[in-house]
């Protein structure tokens, strides 16, 4: 499936698209994608989202693949068929601010961050680590 296709599936009850809609539509792309690839679809598909909005500057590479990676991480080690029951056993997800535990703002906001892919400059992933 397609970001907008997974992003049709998460907001066809009409909630909109906020924080939890992201790792939900993260955790659909990971699961039939895998890690790299779901970085790809869920990129491309949020800054094309953000294009369309006429916020292109809010599209941050780091940011997204940084989600991915850590929603991938969490979908491996609690398999489910279920986000609801995925999002309860890693509710930590849920928390926008989440990445400033590995990253300063200054590193987030930097452009580097905003156009590929920048380490934490605060501590490192552990679902990198392992």
């Amino acid at each position: 499936m397609s970001f907008q296709e997974l992003f049709e599936q998460v907001t066809a009850d009409g909630t909109g698209f906020g924080h939890r809609q992201h790792i939900h539509v993260t955790w659909l792309a990971v699961r039939q994608h895998g890690v790299e690839e779901a970085i790809d679809v869920v990129s491309d598909g949020i800054q094309e989202t953000a294009r369309y909005a006429g916020v292109p500057q809010k599209y941050n590479a780091t940011v997204s693949r940084a989600w991915v990676q850590a929603v991938g991480y969490h979908a491996a080690e609690h398999p489910t068929d279920d986000f609801g029951t995925f999002i309860e056993a890693n509710d930590a997800l849920l928390d926008k601010r989440l990445l400033m535990r590995f990253y300063s703002s200054t590193a987030l906001a930097s452009a580097a961050a905003r156009s590929g892919w920048v380490e934490p400059d605060r501590a490192p992933f552990p679902w990198v680590a392992r």
